[in-house]
């Protein structure tokens, strides 16, 4: 089961005393412990504040979760071992002079050797293995159109056999999941 199905659960049952507790207890019975352990709903609240602004200090946390600060520092630390990847920052790229973003699926029998470029090459923001017809998706950020060709001339060179490529024309939402109060 998502997170979101488990917040929706969470949202629809608050202001019903203990039955927002009860809920999540059997929402967690379905969901593989090892995958999604042991997520409280004040848990499910820090984070979602965290996903809002990671920058924010606990006090605010605190504020807006009315959970007090010991606690969000102790659940924070404990999260960062599994369920917190990383805390990063979002870029708007143009203004660094990166103003062409592509959307590029790639087909290849050669999958380990693709994948080891894939990690190493810097104009690829996020990249991710896929099924059916395509093995990857990525992300990828250039200056310019010229740069963007010189990228698919040496993914061809490692053995694509085909390739879609879609240029990111505007940026309608981002890194949003989970990040609005009324999902926990």
């Amino acid at each position: 089961m998502m997170i979101y199905q488990i917040c929706t659960q969470i949202q629809k049952h608050k202001g019903k005393k203990g039955v927002a507790a009860i809920k999540m207890v059997e929402i967690n019975k379905e969901v593989n412990k090892t995958v999604f352990p042991a997520v409280k709903e004040s848990d499910l609240k820090i984070l979602c504040e965290l996903r809002k602004n990671s920058r924010q200090t606990l006090a605010e946390i605190s504020r807006a979760t009315g959970v007090s600060i010991s606690t969000i520092y102790d659940r924070i630390k404990f999260h960062e071992e599994q369920l917190i990847k990383k805390h990063t920052s979002l870029i708007n790229f143009q203004l660094l002079g990166y103003g062409l973003r592509a959307t590029i699926l790639i087909a290849t029998q050669n999958k380990q050797k693709l994948k080891e470029f894939i990690k190493g090459h810097q104009n690829i923001n996020s990249a991710f293995e896929i099924n059916n017809d395509y093995n990857f998706i990525m992300d990828c950020v250039f200056a310019n159109m010229s740069e963007c060709h010189d990228f698919e001339e040496e993914c061809d060179k490692l053995g694509v056999e085909k390739k879609q490529v879609h240029y990111i024309v505007d940026e309608i939402k981002s890194e949003a999941f989970m990040a609005k109060d009324d999902e926990v």
